[in-house]
């Protein structure tokens, strides 16, 4: 499935979260889809981005928050279904708001975290998501020189 629609269904599962529970295990959802379009662009992508893309592949697998939680039952992860990265450009932008959902998300459920090990486990999501954020602007600004380049 294309990246574009995987995000698509993510921000609709992100913004269909009712429970604290959901809220988290969305954020892992969207973790490690940035860490499947970082994996897939570093082999497929163009040359100029394959390095930060392995930085983004890097980052989105290092939130464990999901863990914390079964995995949804229905559909299972999400990324395990992408197979293909058809508009690069879109699905970055798309990721990088689907991340910055996910911040301000779990600033909700930190602002209400009862549990220290919540509290804690949400902090680490919105510091990963800000850090995938950054690999992903990385990204499309070298995909921006490369079209300057090659116009």
């Amino acid at each position: 499935m294309d990246a574009v629609r995987i995000i698509a269904a993510s921000r609709r599962g992100l913004a269909q979260a009712s429970t604290v529970q959901d809220v988290v295990v969305e954020a892992w959802q969207a973790q490690a889809l940035a860490e499947a379009i970082g994996s897939h662009l570093a082999i497929v992508g163009p040359y100029e981005v394959r390095s930060r893309a392995r930085g983004l592949g890097d980052a989105g697998g290092r939130f464990s928050g999901g863990l914390l939680f079964q995995a949804p039952t229905v559909g299972g992860l999400r990324a395990a279904q992408l197979t293909e990265v058809r508009d690069v450009k879109t699905a970055l932008t798309g990721l990088a708001r689907l991340l910055q959902e996910v911040c301000e998300a779990l600033v909700g459920v930190v602002c209400s975290a009862d549990e220290e090990g919540m509290y804690w486990t949400c902090v680490e999501a919105m510091d990963t998501a800000d850090e995938s954020r950054d690999h992903v602007s990385g990204i499309l600004e070298k995909l921006e020189a490369r079209e300057r380049n090659l116009a």
